[in-house]
């Protein structure tokens, strides 16, 4: 009975979360009604003890007319201020985490999710799925060349161009460096190159500013598919390969990692580079 009761209690007075200042202000106040209630019974029933036990020093009526009068009102406004206070920090403090959350998940530059919060995704997804593994065509000239300012425009620029062409689905993510990974699960490795082949001409098509004169970016791409519950490394590894190979055929183009699996047997990258190319312009 008596945990019970206890239990009751922490739960009636308990917080919890809030979705807003305003939601703040709304628990107090029902917080507040129910401590004024109990505090009012709490004084009535002091009083008929004190009765019980001939220790009042005043008459019981005007005892409880004064109770009634004073008891719920002052212990209304002090549980509302006092709820307040306290709500309003909890709220405080569960945005911070949420900023702090969001920030620890975001590449700074780009605004798309860094590699930390991409693996996470990755490993929330289950059944089939495609990694699309894109890197910026001779990044480091643009930095020499430009500056690092305009490289860093570069980069925040391909990560909106991207985000825009993505499907729905697809889940971008800023890597490090000049290298960009899409994740999307639950597609064929034909539509997957279809989505990459759309991100790559998008790219190209874009018309990037630079300290002087305007200028083009490409970007080379690879693609691997599997089940996720491979795990992410494995996945990766194709699709890393196969963005070296789409680096070395050329750049410019997506190397699709399964289609040069049986001519990849026992072959050198420079005995590959012609299957590369035939390949590109197969699914051209």
């Amino acid at each position: 009975m008596a945990a019970s009761v206890h239990a009751w209690i922490i739960r009636q007075l308990t917080l919890g979360e809030f979705s807003s200042r305003r939601a703040v202000l709304a628990k107090a106040v029902v917080m507040a009604a129910k401590i004024a209630v109990f505090a009012y019974v709490l004084n009535i029933l002091s009083h008929f003890v004190l009765v019980a036990f001939n220790l009042l020093p005043y008459d019981l009526w005007p005892a409880l007319v004064i109770a009634t009068v004073l008891t719920p009102p002052v212990s209304f406004v002090v549980a509302v201020i006092a709820y307040s206070v306290v709500g309003l920090a909890i709220y405080d403090l569960g945005l911070s985490n949420q900023r702090f959350e969001m920030l620890s998940r975001t590449d700074m530059l780009s605004g798309l999710m860094n590699r930390r919060a991409f693996l996470e995704e990755f490993e929330r997804v289950r059944g089939r799925t495609c990694l699309v593994l894109f890197d910026i065509d001779r990044f480091k000239s643009i930095n020499d060349g430009l500056g690092h300012k305009a490289g860093d425009d570069v980069i925040a620029k391909v990560a909106q161009v991207l985000t825009t062409v993505a499907p729905p689905i697809a889940q971008v993510s800023r890597l490090g460096g000049e290298e960009f990974a899409v994740l999307l699960p639950g597609t064929t490795g034909a539509e997957a190159l279809a989505v990459a082949e759309s991100m790559r001409e998008a790219v190209e098509a874009t018309v990037f500013t630079g300290p002087a004169n305007p200028f083009s970016v490409t970007v080379s791409g690879g693609i691997a598919e599997g089940l996720a519950e491979l795990g992410f490394s494995e996945i990766f590894s194709h699709v890393d390969r196969a963005l070296y190979l789409a680096k070395a055929a050329g750049r410019n183009r997506i190397v699709h990692a399964n289609a040069l699996q049986d001519a990849a047997l026992g072959a050198t990258t420079a005995e590959l580079l012609p299957v590369i190319a035939n390949e590109t312009r197969r699914l051209a």
